[in-house]
């Protein structure tokens, strides 16, 4: 496949932290690329770092208007690949694989099989529980009393069964915080007990090819900030209970590309919060580690080959605000 010297390739969500991510990740690859930005936001930071930046329109993803959208952009700006850097973007994206293949342009996404199974919780619950894997105690009970018979004694969690991240999950320590939270959420929703600690909390990037086989996972030890992202990352340079379990996961369900696994240990038991089937809000650290998802994707899609093996840099990684200023006679 011959292939322009300067690639043009979009990233969704560059008003987000996932899309930001990948773009600072695409700058530190070395590759001669040329960043087109989308996002509904044309006032974030996201804008001023890519080469241009085209606003999402407020329309009906499921529109030909909203196609017609993506058409323009994929001919006007030469595109190449798309790497999503939102949820909704990946779900968009996968539905539309065979429009996409006939504009010419890649697609940086997991199978479809692997993001099915990972859109509702208690039914990736039932899947891992399939497989013989370790689940966490999980309930949709229609009372207090009846959860804490099964799960034991609070706090308990309260989850929406999707969703990603953070976003939505609460702890709950009585009866009075249950019945707010499961009126509130209709029946979209499940409860767990809570395993293992802070301190053993991980999120594991892999690259997968789809047979099984992916490069050596890298692995953090995470603090979370009260988004549900990423805060403190250390880089775990071996880990043998999390090594076989990402392994078995992964023979099982061969993903592709880019794909984040979060874990509890508790007493040598790796419990798997979730498999997320894209890029992850850590993708940006874990390319300062020497992982980086995005060159690896520009590989791998466009040009069909297997990324080299990484060579990974120990240490920890903060994520910290500042202010990010742009002067009245250069805002958008």
């Amino acid at each position: 496949m011959s292939m322009p010297a300067t690639l043009n390739i979009v990233v969704t969500g560059v008003g987000a932290l996932i899309g930001q991510g990948i773009v600072r990740s695409l700058r530190s690859s070395g590759r001669a690329v040329s960043i087109i930005g989308v996002d509904r936001n044309e006032r974030s930071p996201g804008t001023y770092s890519v080469d241009v930046f085209e606003k999402k329109p407020e329309m009906s993803e499921d529109s030909q208007a909203y196609l017609d959208y993506w058409e323009r952009v994929i001919r006007q700006h030469g595109v190449s690949l798309v790497l999503p850097g939102l949820e909704i973007d990946m779900h968009f994206l996968d539905q539309h694989r065979a429009w996409f293949e006939a504009q010419g342009v890649v697609l940086a996404l997991n199978t479809p099989q692997l993001i099915a199974q990972t859109c509702d919780k208690w039914i990736f619950g039932e899947i891992l529980s399939g497989i013989d894997y370790p689940v966490i105690p999980s309930l949709k009970p229609k009372s207090w009393a009846e959860a804490v018979d099964i799960l034991g004694p609070p706090p308990l969690l309260f989850k929406p069964l999707r969703g990603n991240g953070s976003h939505g999950i609460v702890k709950l320590d009585d009866e009075r915080d249950f019945q707010y939270w499961s009126n509130k959420a209709c029946d979209t929703w499940m409860l767990q007990r809570i395993v293992g600690s802070a301190d053993e909390e991980y999120t594991v990037g892999v690259f997968g090819f789809g047979d099984g086989d992916i490069l050596a996972p890298i692995i953090f030890r995470r603090r979370l900030s009260a988004a549900g992202n990423t805060l403190e990352a250390e880089l775990v340079s071996e880990h043998l209970i999390l090594q076989e379990a990402v392994t078995k996961l992964c023979q099982h369900f061969r993903p592709v590309g880019p794909t984040n696994l979060q874990f509890r240990v508790e007493r040598d038991t790796p419990y798997l919060l979730e498999i997320n089937p894209r890029f992850s809000s850590s993708n940006s650290l874990r390319t300062a580690f020497g992982f980086n998802e995005a060159e690896m994707s520009i590989d791998y899609y466009l040009y069909g080959k297997t990324p080299s093996a990484p060579v990974l840099r120990e240490g920890i990684a903060w994520r910290y605000t500042e202010d990010f200023v742009t002067y009245a006679s250069h805002s958008l």
